[in-house]
């Protein structure tokens, strides 16, 4: 590799480093952090990977920003190089060099090489895919062991974001229409990255398995599949005007061209159809899905891997030959650039003196939440000193609770499991929230009063605790007659009321074993929106009243607006 090119590089990921430890997290990362704190097989609506990622990083360097985004930047590094090994075996080292540069020219790369997103590890791994199986195809017929290593990283990716799980399409397509490796499904190699790419899958298909299958149902409503079919012409536009912006015009205009004279023109060329065939089937499928509803630009971000290198190709050789196309590319590069940085510091068109609207500012999203939080928190302390009781937190949507989640001083968890900030009671899935510890749950007392020994302080009441907790397990297993267990546990109610008067249950109350410990309780509910509280908020508590109404400012400019209820007395709503 270029030595010049390298050092880019290396600087370019230390400011990533850098500045993506200045920046406030944005309500999905402040969200993936808190998978990060409660490891699973999978989750709600992708597998561990983002998880894992998070948790690594923070392991490193704290639960703070940094802490974070630290893998991000080395992911991008990493995409980066694998871009430059295989553009240089394909077409040399100059079309390699150009292509890194485009790809770290482009704005929503850029922004996930700054932000920890799910397409950080997923584009990261779908290179090292490509760039593994065309080195397994290079050795072809021999086995190499960049067949296993081609669909590890695939497994990897699939386990980051299932879209990865494409990238097995792709693979089959290119052998599948060249007849020189055909013969591949015949030879160990394909079967043996096969077989190590479906070990990825086994952990959200566990998952999956004991959750209802709630993903495939995520799924099919995300792409609009769980609805009849329809037609929409201006949503499909709606898309792929929206890759113009995340692309930068010139660049994904000069892609689309290079896609479209690979397919006619140059398709005898296998190098054309190998990188071609690695991008189309993703924008094949988003693109009609997006017929009906469209869909997110960043969706297809891992198609353009391979598109990039494609028409980086076309555009340095057309560049030899015309000054116009010279002129293109540089256009191109330039725009990138200057979109890339102006995203980095969008305040720097506030300095101009130009009163840019932060609603219409992406960056917008990750200001203004750490003050937020503060705010409600030191709102709580205050209710909480003129009532003399605790009080929990609500946020009308998970991205709510999330940021304010990170950024609280203070991070009170109710129960094992439990995030410091709820979402509104509901009986619908949506979001991971659904399966951690929630305020209308029904909690059994054994569980009370485990977590409650260790804070016990009087030897007495401790060993009470401990002996009646003892008989009841010891009894479960002896099954006796509904007397002696009734018996049993009104002794278990009777010993935690006596370390805890103000628990919400009663001795004699045996035959509703499960309680609510925030039956009673005061909560604030917070919210971004101006909407008035939900049903689930208005009916689960006895008074429901607006205290405090904010807006938040940055530059003299408003940036968000905060309301905050008062919910008086939580009372559990009738399923």
């Amino acid at each position: 590799m270029n030595r010049w090119l390298l050092f880019f590089l290396l600087v370019l990921t230390g400011a990533r480093l850098f500045l993506g430890g200045r920046m406030e997290l944005s309500p999905d990362e402040a969200y993936y952090y808190q998978w990060s704190q409660r490891l699973d097989w999978a989750y709600y609506s992708k597998g561990p990977g983002m998880a894992l990622a998070i948790r690594a990083g923070t392991a490193l360097l704290g639960s703070t920003e940094m802490g974070v985004r630290l893998l991000s930047p080395f992911l991008a590094l990493g995409t980066s190089l694998c871009i430059f090994g295989l553009a240089r075996r394909l077409y040399g080292e100059s079309v390699a060099m150009w292509a890194v540069l485009m790809i770290n020219f482009t704005p929503i790369f850029n922004a996930g090489a700054l932000l920890m997103t799910i397409d950080a590890l997923s584009i990261f791994f779908w290179a090292t895919a490509l760039w593994a199986f065309w080195l397994a195809l290079e050795r072809s017929p021999k086995f190499s062991g960049y067949w296993p290593l081609a669909g590890l990283c695939m497994g990897l990716g699939f386990l980051s974001k299932y879209t990865n799980a494409m990238e097995l399409l792709s693979v089959v397509l290119v052998l599948g229409l060249t007849a020189q490796y055909r013969r591949e499904f015949a030879r160990p190699g394909f079967w043996v990255m096969l077989g190590v790419f479906l070990l990825g899958v086994i952990p959200p298909v566990v998952w999956n398995a004991h959750h209802d299958w709630i993903t495939v149902e995520h799924l099919r409503n995300r792409g609009g599949l769980d609805s009849g079919p329809a037609f929409h012409p201006e949503e499909l536009l709606a898309f792929v005007g929206l890759h113009f912006g995340v692309y930068s015009p010139l660049i994904f205009a000069g892609i689309l061209w290079a896609l479209w004279r690979g397919c006619r023109e140059e398709w005898e060329d296998f190098r054309c159809k190998f990188l071609a065939l690695f991008g189309l089937p993703l924008l094949v499928m988003y693109c009609v899905l997006s017929i009906k509803k469209s869909g997110e630009a960043n969706w297809t971000a891992p198609a353009f891997v391979s598109l990039g290198i494609l028409a980086v190709a076309f555009w340095h050789e057309g560049a030899r030959r015309s000054l116009g196309a010279r002129r293109f590319a540089v256009a191109a590069l330039g725009l990138g650039l200057a979109v890339s940085l102006l995203l980095v510091d969008v305040d720097a068109v506030r300095r101009l003196g130009i009163d840019w609207p932060y609603k219409y500012d992406p960056s917008g999203r990750l200001r203004g939440w750490e003050t937020a939080a503060i705010a409600v928190d030191d709102l709580r302390h205050k209710m909480e000193k003129e009532t003399g009781r605790p009080i929990f937190l609500i946020a009308n949507k998970y991205q709510t609770a999330s940021s304010l989640s990170f950024y609280l001083p203070e991070k009170r968890m109710d129960g094992p499991g439990h995030p410091p900030v709820y979402i509104p009671e509901s009986q619908a899935i949506e979001n991971q929230y659904s399966f951690w510890g929630r305020y209308d749950e029904m909690t059994e007392p054994p569980e009370i009063a485990r977590a409650m020994l260790p804070k016990v302080e009087d030897a007495t009441k401790r060993e009470a605790l401990e002996t009646a907790l003892k008989e009841l397990d010891a009894s479960a297993s002896a099954k006796p007659d509904a007397e002696k267990m009734a018996e049993l546990r009104r002794g278990l109610i009777r010993a935690m009321l006596e370390i805890d008067p103000t628990l919400p249950m009663e001795e004699y109350a045996s035959e509703d074993w499960g309680i609510s410990l925030f039956q009673g309780r005061d909560a604030l509910f917070i919210s971004d929106r101006p909407d008035r509280p939900p049903t689930a908020i208005k009916k689960g508590f006895e008074k429901v009243e607006l205290v405090a109404a904010w807006q938040e400012e940055r530059r003299g400019l408003p940036l968000r607006l905060i309301w905050v209820f008062a919910c008086h007395k939580y009372q559990s709503l009738p399923l």
